[in-house]
């Protein structure tokens, strides 16, 4: 079995694409914090809590910021370059880094939505995903039916590989999820 590696260092530059900025998580971002706990979805697959208190949504702030400490990957406020105004969150799991890959997730505030900038967001990413040496594969999981997601992965240039029947719990109940992924020098 392989020691896991060490998380790699924060960007120098924070990684950008085409307007989109990925940026650290300032107390600020609170705001947009709770705007996306508003969101029927987005807080059953991760750890802000529906409809979040500003404290709250403070705490899941500093939660994002320690994720790198922690060497579970990096979590990135999504920005829009011009003005620093953050309208999401990305981030990248690199806990399975000694196997070459890591996984994606992203979420962007409602009124933001259907502007491409989820798919900006992981170009980006994937700009600074390759720098990383031992990284060869960026996945991502999505639910079937989450076809804005989808077309944002799709956008951005991964590849649906199949599906994952009963792959995880989500809100109590267990749901199959389409696998996606980007994988540094395709084969021809």
């Amino acid at each position: 079995m392989q020691a896991p590696l060490e998380t790699p260092p924060w960007p120098v530059d924070d990684p950008r694409h085409a307007g989109v900025l990925l940026r650290r998580f300032r107390d600020a971002d609170a705001g947009m914090a709770v705007e996306l706990s508003r969101d029927a979805y987005v807080p059953t697959t991760g750890t802000l809590p529906a409809h979040a208190s500003h404290q709250q949504a403070l705490a899941w702030v500093e939660r994002q910021r320690q994720r790198h400490n922690e060497g579970t990957g990096f979590s990135f406020a999504i920005a829009v370059a011009a003005t620093s105004r953050c309208v999401g969150q990305i981030g990248l799991c690199t806990q399975e880094l000694n196997k070459g890959r890591a996984q994606a997730g992203y979420g962007v505030i409602p009124r933001e939505r259907g502007r491409r900038i989820a798919a900006r967001a992981l170009l980006a990413l994937l700009d600074f995903a390759w720098t990383i040496p031992e990284l060869h594969r960026v996945e991502l999981y999505i639910e079937p039916w989450n076809t804005a997601s989808i077309r944002s992965a799709e956008h951005a240039g991964f590849q649906r590989e199949g599906l994952l029947r009963s792959h995880q719990e989500i809100a109590g109940v267990r749901r199959d999820m389409l696998v996606y992924a980007s994988v540094r020098n395709p084969p021809a």
